[in-house]
């Protein structure tokens, strides 16, 4: 028998990008009754395009695109495919003299 479906990693890699899901957990690490570490995570996991809808990431969506429209040369872009076709060639933005 065929499963119905063949592509539900694929499925749920879409559905979770374009629905997007929040993780918030807290941990704490005791000994003897006495909390010794504490942690506490939130993450966000979803394209950036659901992000933007839910008005996270805005700030930092404006700044790359800023940076993209002032970036986007002849001259960087000849820079970094010459990198990308040979890797020993220096680096885009030079390293300060020490």
């Amino acid at each position: 028998m065929k499963p119905e479906r063949e592509n539900n990693l694929v499925d749920l890699l879409d559905r979770l990008l374009n629905k997007g899901i929040i993780l918030n957990a807290d941990l704490i690490i005791s000994v003897a009754g006495v909390p010794l570490i504490g942690i506490n995570l939130k993450a966000a996991l979803a394209s950036i395009e659901t992000m933007l809808d839910y008005g996270m990431m805005e700030a930092w969506d404006e700044s790359t695109r800023e940076w993209c429209k002032k970036g986007l040369t002849k001259e960087a872009i000849e820079k970094v495919y010459a990198i990308e076709t040979n890797p020993d060639s220096s680096p885009l933005y030079p390293l300060p003299a020490q």
